[in-house]
């Protein structure tokens, strides 16, 4: 039996993947420069937000699992990968 966690965390990432083809191909169709990086700039938005539901995901399945110290290093990591990227 599948870990539900694990399950959501991919299920996030296939989402994720579905939305970035989506709008890939939206560029292609807009044919126009401007169009596209409007489009990229939304895209934007949704990297960070996937990156931390995969990973509250994630943590919350290793909840117990391990020590409460090192779930604060997980989230500071994430926390110091969003703001290094700015």
């Amino acid at each position: 039996m599948r870990d539900p966690f694990v399950t959501g965390m991919a299920t996030v990432r296939f989402v994720s993947s579905a939305i970035e083809a989506t709008a890939a191909a939206l560029m292609l169709r807009a044919g126009r420069v401007e169009a596209a990086v409007r489009i990229n700039g939304l895209l934007g938005l949704v990297g960070p937000i996937v990156l931390i539901v995969v990973t509250t995901l994630g943590v919350a399945g290793l909840t117990g699992k391990i020590q409460p110290a090192k779930i604060g290093l997980i989230f500071a990591g994430v926390y110091l990968i969003l703001y290094g990227s700015r």
